[in-house]
């Protein structure tokens, strides 16, 4: 990869997007992770004006070093950072919801984080005159590893066409903070969650599919079952097809 031509790429198709759409800034969700990280140094090479909202949403690393990268990040970079705690409003969605059904999957309300986070930042995007800017990568949107309607939502994507392997390459040339660039990548739903666990195979295993086709016959299983059993979640919903 030429990341330098890379770069100027994705900064120029940043810039057009704004342009076009009149916006004046952009907003995203700063976790402290790899691909807001890299999506708020590509957006703030294209526009001035960059929010990154810290969000932390009942999980206690949301509000420990998540909390601590997300700023370091954003005071390197110049990012405007702006903080809302989400834990009490999830509460109440937690204690409204309840009654709908016996079933009570823990995943359907640890999903609750990143919808509100997106209902965050489309509230600010549309008082201020702004465009939501999405984080997801490639590996992540092959597994389906995303929440529909929340991190899977975004006006424009400047990386949803690069692996894993290919962020952190383009953030070590960016100078990234390595306590980013280090730490196992995790949604951070819960304490102790990391992606490579919830999916059984690595970024690395995943990667190597995507570019080259090579992968042991487990880990073929593994991504093929899953990109055709979330494949509802890359279509942004379904029309009758008259």
């Amino acid at each position: 990869m030429d990341i330098k031509r890379e770069i100027d790429l994705r900064v120029a198709w940043i810039k057009k997007v704004i342009k076009d759409a009149s916006a004046k800034g952009v907003v995203l969700g700063m976790s402290g992770g790899k691909d807001c990280a890299l999506v708020g140094i590509l957006c703030k090479k294209a526009c001035e004006n960059v929010i990154g909202i810290i969000m932390p949403c009942d999980s206690k690393r949301n509000y420990l070093h998540d909390r601590d990268d997300a700023k370091l990040l954003n005071e390197k970079y110049g990012i405007k950072t702006l903080e809302v705690d989400l834990s009490p409003i999830k509460q109440v969605f937690r204690d409204g919801l309840f009654c709908l059904s016996d079933n009570q999957k823990e995943i359907a309300y640890e999903n609750i984080n990143p919808r509100l986070r997106m209902i965050v930042l489309y509230n600010y995007a549309q008082r201020e005159g702004c465009l939501v800017a999405g984080t997801g990568n490639l590996s992540e949107r092959t597994m389906g590893y995303f929440t529909k309607w929340g991190d899977g939502a975004y006006d424009f994507n400047p990386i949803g066409d690069m692996t894993v392997s290919e962020v952190y390459e383009m953030l070590r040339f960016l100078e990234c903070p390595e306590s980013i660039i280090k730490k196992a990548p995790s949604a951070g739903l819960f304490d102790g969650q990391t992606d490579e666990a919830d999916m059984g195979i690595t970024y690395k295993e995943i990667d190597k599919y995507i570019r080259e086709g090579k992968a042991e016959k487990r880990v073929k299983d593994i991504i093929e079952v899953a990109f055709l059993r979330t494949a509802h979640k890359r279509d942004m919903g379904r029309v009758f097809p008259k």
